[in-house]
């Protein structure tokens, strides 16, 4: 495990306030940030019958997570058993800590595998989120097929159901509540957060365990350029309030922080029209090649990394070229039919016609895609690792999308245990602080090549689901004639 600070400019100390008298409003459980792992985490702790607040800085509750796929990695599911598909908590793990080169926590790994199966069948059993397994191409990194997704496999549309989920709840969702303050009793022990309106006014709001949900600091250019300089000046496409108050916090508070060099990027984002484009396009058998028409990766290993390495080609663009077969696939992805309705989609008859169509000298691309034909033909793999095989062949007419690559959202944070309790630099608990999602550190390891596709939201729903459980019997334990009744999240 890397331990390591930001950078002490970005740290100040009205990160919190000691004070004596705790205030007038007081609310059980309050959760920091809207995004998935904030409503799991509010929806756990309403189940176990206790008043939740939500506060969220934006007008509306999105997130990172309305701007993901939205899909989740869970190994053991009823989804997975009606397409026959073997798994287990223990080959998920594997399939993690293989991605990460060991270098995440273990202990953590398996937990969050273990865990993941009942969690969806949970959410989806006692407040409708409507799963499925996503089929059709395995993900880099994962043995099996083990994505879950709802119905249009965007995360827009899974933010849609969980906040359904929290309102009918009873959760209480405050937007335009900007947290800038967090509330301890001289003994450091948490009792409330201090929120900023859009007009500047401010309130106190007391609660007896607090959970921060407020994602990473992708959006905090110093931070990325101090932790990730790959990605410095690199298009971010995650949430704006992505400004690391988790780690301004945690940092005023002594806790501990991890693998602040992680991070997610993805190698496919439509330039310049700025829409995912799935992944399964490369899985499914298409390449990406530079403006030069070569290839110049294993598109297979991942497409976090691919983004530093498209970043790296001429104009820090690439063309990702695939076929009908591949077209009509991808458009089962709201996220690829937006772009295919906005234009981003480039059609030729034949390979000629696809270089002047995109502009990439045309010997060079026929080179390229005669050598791939080549390795599909006899199934072998390229230069660069890569293995193909018959039934992926690309054939005309051809398909062609130019894309860059770009930061989605970090993997380091806050040191949590199997409670999602936020560890001190000694390894205690934080009293009564709890912490998910991207606030929280991850199981991607120390940089880009570890992140296992899905593990965000892995990250995110497990860690919430927990938060909410635990913080709820914190709560429940200051109430010495109060049995905890927490649903089996």
């Amino acid at each position: 495990m890397k331990l390591t600070q930001p950078p002490t400019q970005s740290l100040d100390d009205s990160a919190i306030d000691v004070i004596a008298q705790l205030p007038e409003l007081q609310v059980p459980v309050i959760v920091v940030g809207a995004g998935a792992c904030g409503l799991v985490a509010a929806l756990a702790a309403a189940d176990a019958g206790l008043d939740v607040w939500v506060l969220e800085r934006d007008s509306i509750p999105r997130g990172s997570t309305a701007m993901s796929s939205g899909l989740i990695p869970a190994a053991g599911t009823r989804w997975q058993e009606a397409q026959a598909v073997s798994d287990s908590p223990e080959l998920m793990a594997q399939d993690i800590n293989g991605k990460n080169h060991h270098e995440a926590d273990p202990t953590m790994v398996q937990w969050l595998a273990d865990r993941s199966a009942r969690t969806l069948h949970w959410l989806a059993d006692r407040h409708a989120i409507a799963f499925s397994l996503v089929t059709g191409f395995l993900y880099p990194g994962h043995s099996v097929l083990r994505m879950h997704g709802t119905p249009a496999r965007t995360g827009q549309e899974l933010m849609g159901a969980l906040t359904n989920a929290a309102e009918s709840a009873g959760v209480n969702i405050v937007c335009d509540a900007q947290v800038t303050k967090l509330l301890v009793t001289p003994e450091r022990s948490i009792c409330g957060v201090q929120i900023t309106r859009p007009d500047g006014s401010q309130e106190s709001i007391g609660c007896q365990a607090l959970v921060l949900a407020s994602s990473g600091f992708g959006g905090h250019a110093e931070l990325v350029a101090h932790h990730m300089p790959a990605m410095s000046g690199a298009v971010y496409y995650g949430h704006a309030g992505n400004q690391g108050d988790a780690l301004r916090w945690g940092a005023a508070l002594g806790a501990q922080m991890a693998d602040l060099q992680a991070y997610q990027g993805h190698g496919s984002l439509a330039w310049p029209h700025q829409t995912l484009i799935t992944w399964s396009v490369m899985m499914m058998g298409g390449v990406q090649v530079n403006v030069k028409g070569e290839r110049f990766s294993n598109e297979h290993e991942g497409y976090s990394e691919q983004a530093r390495r498209v970043l790296r080609q001429p104009e820090s663009v690439a063309w990702n070229i695939f076929d009908a077969r591949i077209h009509e696939a991808a458009l089962t992805f709201e996220d690829y039919r937006q772009a295919n309705a906005a234009g981003a989609v480039v059609t030729a008859p034949n390979v000629q016609a696809l270089a002047m169509a995109i502009g990439v000298p045309h010997p060079a691309l026929m080179h390229t895609m005669k050598r791939v034909d080549q390795w599909v033909e006899h199934e072998q793999a390229d230069d660069f690792g890569r293995e193909f095989v018959r039934d992926q062949r690309l054939e005309a007419p051809y398909y062609a999308i130019r894309v860059t690559g770009a930061l989605f959202h970090t993997q380091g944070g806050l040191v949590v245990d199997t409670h999602a309790r936020v560890l001190d630099t000694h390894g205690q608990p934080i009293d009564r602080l709890y912490a998910g999602g991207g606030a929280a550190r991850g199981v991607s390891g120390s940089g880009d090549q570890g992140y296992l596709s899905g593990n965000g939201l892995l990250s995110a729903i497990m860690l919430g689901a927990t938060a909410g459980e635990h913080a709820a019997l914190r709560v429940m334990a200051d109430c010495t004639d109060t049995s905890p009744n927490l649903p089996s999240v």
